[in-house]
């Protein structure tokens, strides 16, 4: 089990409980030890060793043929579109997902495509639904080319797809010539949750990201994964989206030491929301809270709890939230969330009035 560095206030030497993200967790010692030893080089050049052997352990990982390293999710997802899409094409994918809420309009932005937003359940959309959404090739209608899945679903609240589900999808998107791409920032949740395996997943689709720096607790970076003629011209797109890193091999090493180390313990995180959701659920100023399937939780106050004032309540007590939405609040468990923490925020919660 790695070694956790717990958050202290600067001035207060105090516990800080950050459940904004799990983007905010720093390395470990081992994962710095890791970083300090790596071999590096120019990655544009693909001189990097250390960024060429987590692009080969990621790719061979989900059963794919190559990987690229990038700054982050964000940059993964939008390379992803704009190598398998034309301007004026149309991507599908639910109301929730990360690339039409996240991403900074990045669809229309960087790749001239539009989204055609479909109402799943809790982020997850089915085959059947996608079948009924695709463009018939007139004219006058965009052309149906990508389909986007998130696992785990973030606004969704850490939802899951099950192996089924997502072979459905597949088979559907070839049978219909379609592209389908994976957000997986939080596919290692599912697969601890879930017990499937990255191999079961990689044929089911033309490209994966996946992100380092969430649960997995590294301080920045994504992988692409795909074919090698994907990953070549995925390349080239990072490049013009100012992607391009050198001696990233640093950062690298993290995401290989994460990968070894950091995937089983997830589970851990998961019991945790868990314990916080199943609190949530009996306190009098929360209107409802979403199922908990992973790491993430997203309950709603009652209007007579406000939500400022709830938030602040919080941040007194030195526990970090973040607003999720019109009196919406979400809590996310990492691999810096103790047990202790865990039971000092309930007793926070139930003390708020």
């Amino acid at each position: 089990m790695p070694s956790c560095s717990v958050s202290l206030h600067p001035k207060l030497n105090t516990m800080i409980i950050d459940l904004r993200s799990d983007t905010v967790t720093k390395p470990t010692e081992p994962m710095l030890k890791a970083m300090m030893a790596a071999r590096v080089g120019d990655d544009v050049f693909g001189e990097d060793p250390t960024v060429n052997e987590l692009e080969e352990t990621g790719a061979a990982l989900f059963g794919k043929e190559a990987g690229l390293f990038c700054p982050s999710g964000t940059m993964t997802n939008q390379i992803a579109i704009n190598v398998l899409t034309k301007p004026g094409d149309e991507v599908i994918c639910d109301y929730t997902s990360h690339i039409y809420q996240y991403e900074g309009g990045g669809i229309a932005r960087n790749s001239g495509v539009q989204a055609k937003l479909l109402m799943g359940d809790r982020g997850r959309i089915s085959a059947q639904q996608v079948e009924d959404s695709i463009n018939q090739t007139y004219d006058w209608l965009t052309r149906t080319k990508l389909v986007s899945i998130e696992n785990t679903g973030n606004k969704a609240g850490g939802s899951y797809y099950s192996l089924e589900q997502m072979q459905e999808l597949s088979k559907l998107c070839k049978k219909q010539q379609l592209h389908m791409h994976l957000d997986g920032a939080r596919i290692f949740n599912a697969i601890v949750e879930t017990g499937y395996t990255p191999k079961q997943i990689g044929p089911l689709f033309e490209s994966i990201s996946f992100c380092l720096s969430k649960g997995l607790g590294t301080p920045a970076g994504s992988l692409l994964l795909g074919s090698k003629e994907f990953i070549k011209e995925a390349r080239r797109v990072r490049k013009v989206f100012g992607g391009g890193m050198r001696q990233a091999g640093y950062l690298a090493a993290a995401g290989l030491y994460a990968l070894q180390h950091n995937v089983e313990r997830l589970k851990e995180d998961h019991v945790r929301a868990k314990k916080l959701g199943d609190a949530i659920k009996n306190l009098a100023y929360v209107k409802d809270v979403l199922p908990v399937d992973t790491n993430i939780v997203i309950f709603t106050l009652h209007d007579a709890m406000p939500l400022d004032y709830f938030l602040q309540q919080l941040q007194d007590k030195n526990i970090r939230a973040v607003a999720f939405g019109k009196q919406t609040v979400r809590f996310v468990t990492h691999l810096e969330i103790t047990d202790k923490m865990v039971e000092q925020t309930i007793k926070t919660l139930k003390q708020i009035q």
